[in-house]
């Protein structure tokens, strides 16, 4: 029964009365009517006098009838009985718990909360109420049928308390409005339940102690954090009205456990405090802490831990609740840094100042929370400019332990990073110095060529002539520069052979003798199984050399300087762990020196170009940076090695050579033969668009009595060819905009198919080998000088343009 709704129907009754009177009436009237009019025509004999008699009589029944009837509905309507719907709705929406008697005291109308509170509907006051409580009711319902109000305070229905308010209503004052309030009182167990969820549950998670209030149906209504970050793992989880038991666990042997933790060995201590000492079984204060115990009955759980600790290849320490250390095994103090038998207080002791606050506050913080692991960046004294990860876990049950902390050595981790980040700088780096070259070139290639011109306006003895000559020197050398950058960013022309290291190293050991001096002492081994290697070997020896210098330069005093070839499988790479060399098979050759070394902080910079330790004036800084860029183009990798005061060496891994299944060297695209007479006939095309280099190079074909025809792009140069004149000679750079050369030729070839092509660029050749491999091509480097693009051009145009 949701509640009881009292609705009146007197309204309908009355006009359901009146309507049936009216059908009994108008007859009644009519057969009067009739009657009299009889009588006055019996009495008088006149007809017309017994008919206005006869409707006389009509006319005043009917306005009796009026007005009657006019009397009777106002009162009707007057005797309206409210909807009680309104009320109990308007009830239900403020949840308040209220009835309405009447004065019979039937219930008329009662809230929902009414009805959860006393079950059945009953109508006040006979209500299942503890003690006196229904005569109490009684009293007041006499009260307020007499006063108009009445109160009753602590009515008691179990646990439940209430207030009750009387109130005489309705229109008539025959109704009586029952109002029931509950009461909130203070008990002990919402006193602990407020320590227990505040400071003081706090402080004594703080103290490794866990609480919690459980009410008499075993379910949850207050606990510290300590406790829900043990239970749940997440310290703001709400576990109220949550089965307490459901969170542990019980072994064979009747030890208690967490759920969550299922890999704890130390159980739990549950200690239950009864809050009602009349109800036993009722609300308790629950206090839990961690249990260690022996292990096996010889020694404690710690002294256990430490010595499965010691043995263990990870670097592990433990410390206590206030972050002191109290174990710290080998690994652990070789990670760190620390000497033999050296043990530090505190974690903080091993980091930098910056990070020693952010690691207690972390050390505290998993020696107090939930039993939870995490990691910390941390700086340590040993190795200040490299951040390492030292992780953290919380632990349990043994003795004063309470954090475990790891430490990983990743000193060759670190060395493998270093190493990926050097190459990846040292890739940059060349892209940016293979693009100064080219710039370069270009410009180097106009100084040179108008050199050549202006000496031919002079001859030897010529006030002019010398620092003509000398302006050419330094251009030459500042080309050389440029070809120690290309090798670098690995863009230098390479002729790549298949060939045996060992036999590089013999060509070029007297050489080596004689630089290295009487001082130095050459040593030369070979390992037995070599594969071959894909090289130039001009490039090659170069390295060698380079390398052998650089190690003669180490040791001033004196030494020894070795040099060993030896084969490098693909299991033995893996073993390496590199995260640069790919697991292959390699021909590894190591020069090493005993000199004094290179400093750790030199040690990533020295393949840089222009960096060196050498004087000024004594070196360059582009030996090492051109080996480094020799090895890289030809498929292999360098590594540096030293410390200080012992020597460094320097690892170089070529991959050995397998020729796939009908595989053939690559043609080599034509060179210019060697220097001779360069005079000329017939018309050329130049398709260049610097205008320097465009400028010179034309200067200098009409000296040699060449027809020269210009373009600045390819698309020009097209236009030029489709003219109709006879063109013996297309020379073009490779790269432009708009139209490259090679774009440019092979749309050529389609009008012109036997025109003769030279090609000349800033770049390698072997960069551009896939773009400019298109048959009766020739390639000229740059810079050139003008007897070089004379030679190029009568080598690329044949006998019929010569002299």
């Amino acid at each position: 029964m949701a509640g009881l709704t009292g609705i009146s129907h007197k309204d309908d009754i009355v006009a359901l009365t009146a309507a049936r009177t009216d059908r009994h009436t108008l007859p009644l009237l009519v057969l009067a009517a009739a009657m009299c009019a009889g009588i006055v025509i019996w009495g008088v004999g006149d007809v017309a006098l017994a008919s206005g008699f006869a409707a006389a009589v009509v006319g005043l029944a009917g306005l009796a009838h009026l007005f009657r009837r006019s009397n009777v509905l106002p009162d009707a309507a007057q005797d309206i009985v409210p909807d009680w719907t309104i009320a109990r709705a308007a009830a239900d929406a403020s949840a308040m718990a209220i009835a309405v008697t009447d004065r019979t005291g039937k219930l008329m109308c009662a809230s929902d909360l009414y009805g959860e509170w006393f079950p059945g509907y009953p109508a006040p006051p006979v209500l299942p109420l503890d003690r006196n409580g229904a005569d109490r009711l009684a009293e007041a319902g006499r009260t307020a049928w007499r006063d108009g109000d009445a109160k009753v305070d602590d009515l008691a229905r179990g646990a439940l308390r209430l207030d009750l308010r009387v109130a005489r209503t309705g229109r008539s004052e025959d109704f009586l409005l029952w109002h029931f309030t509950p009461v909130k009182q203070s008990s002990m167990i919402d006193e602990f339940a407020r320590l227990v969820n505040g400071e003081s549950g706090a402080a004594l998670g703080d103290a490794g102690v866990m609480a919690a209030i459980i009410g008499a149906e075993g379910r949850l209504r207050a606990a510290n954090p300590a406790f829900v970050g043990r239970a749940t793992g997440r310290a703001e989880t709400d576990l109220t009205g949550r089965d307490f038991a459901a969170y542990f666990r019980r072994d064979d042997d009747g030890r208690i456990f967490f759920v969550r933790e299922a890999g704890s060995i130390v159980p739990i201590g549950i200690f239950r405090v009864a809050l009602r000492q009349d109800q036993p079984d009722g609300a308790a204060l629950i206090i839990m802490i961690d249990q260690p115990g022996d292990v096996g009955g010889s020694g404690s759980v710690l002294s256990y831990v430490e010595a499965v600790i010691a043995l263990l290849p990870f670097g592990l320490a433990m410390a206590d609740r206030d972050g002191r250390l109290l174990f710290v095994n080998n690994s652990f103090s070789r990670a760190a840094g620390l000497s033999h038998g050296q043990k530090p207080t505190y974690p903080g002791d091993l980091v930098v100042v910056e990070d020693q606050a952010a690691l207690a506050a972390a050390v505290r913080r998993y020696a107090i929370g939930p039993q939870i692991s995490g990691d910390i960046a941390v700086r340590l004294r040993v190795q200040p400019d490299e951040p390492v990860a030292l992780s953290l876990a919380g632990v349990r049950g043994l003795g004063e332990a309470a954090v475990l902390l790891g430490l990983k050595d990743n000193s060759e981790e670190s060395k493998l990073k270093r190493q990926v980040a050097q190459a990846t700088k040292m890739q940059a780096v060349g892209q940016l110095a293979g693009g100064v070259a080219h710039d370069f070139n270009n410009i180097l290639t106009a100084i040179i060529g108008h050199c050549d011109l202006m000496m031919m306006r002079h001859t030897p003895g010529d006030s002019d002539y010398d620092d003509i000559q000398q302006i050419k020197s330094n251009s030459n050398r500042a080309a050389s520069l440029t070809r120690q950058l290309l090798a670098f960013s690995r863009q230098q022309t390479l002729r790549p052979q298949v060939l045996q290291l060992p036999d590089i190293v013999a060509d070029v050991s007297n050489l080596l003798k004689r630089l290295l001096g009487e001082t130095v002492k050459l040593e030369v081994s070979h390992g037995r199984n070599l594969g071959q290697v894909r090289a130039d070997p001009g490039q090659l020896e170069q390295v060698i050399v380079n390398l052998a210098v650089n190690g003669r330069d180490a040791m001033p005093e004196g030494g020894v300087l070795s040099i060993k070839t030896y084969a490098v499988t693909t299991a033995q790479v893996r073993e390496m762990r590199s995260t640069v060399l790919p697991p292959a098979d390699y021909t590894a050759l190591r020069i090493s020196d005993t000199g004094t070394g290179i400093p750790p902080d030199l040690l990533p910079k020295i393949f840089e170009p222009f960096f060196t330790t050498k004087e000024v004036g004594k070196g360059t800084g582009l030996g090492l940076s051109t080996v480094y860029g020799i090895v890289k183009q030809s498929g292999g990798f360098i590594f540096a090695e030293s410390e200080p005061g012992n020597g460094a060496s320097f690892v170089l891994y070529l991959p050995v050579y397998v020729a796939a299944p009908g595989e053939q060297e690559p043609p080599a695209i034509k060179s210019p033969p060697p220097r001779r007479e360069s005079w000329g006939t017939g018309t050329i095309l130049l398709v260049e668009d610097e205008d320097m280099v465009r400028a010179v190079a034309e200067r200098a074909l009409t000296r040699q009595g060449y027809t020269v025809l210009t373009a600045c792009d390819g698309e020009q140069g097209l236009e030029v060819l489709n003219s109709g004149q006879q063109i013996d000679l297309l020379l073009s750079d490779v790269v432009m905009p708009n139209m490259d050369g090679p774009s440019m030729v092979r749309q050529a070839r389609h009008t012109h198919p036997d025109l003769p092509v030279v090609f000349m660029s800033g770049y390698a050749e072997e960069q551009l080998r896939k773009s400019i491999d298109i048959p009766n091509v020739s390639f000229l480097p740059k810079p050139f000088s003008v007897a070089q693009l004379s030679e190029a051009v009568r080598a690329g145009a044949g006998p019929e343009v010569a002299e």
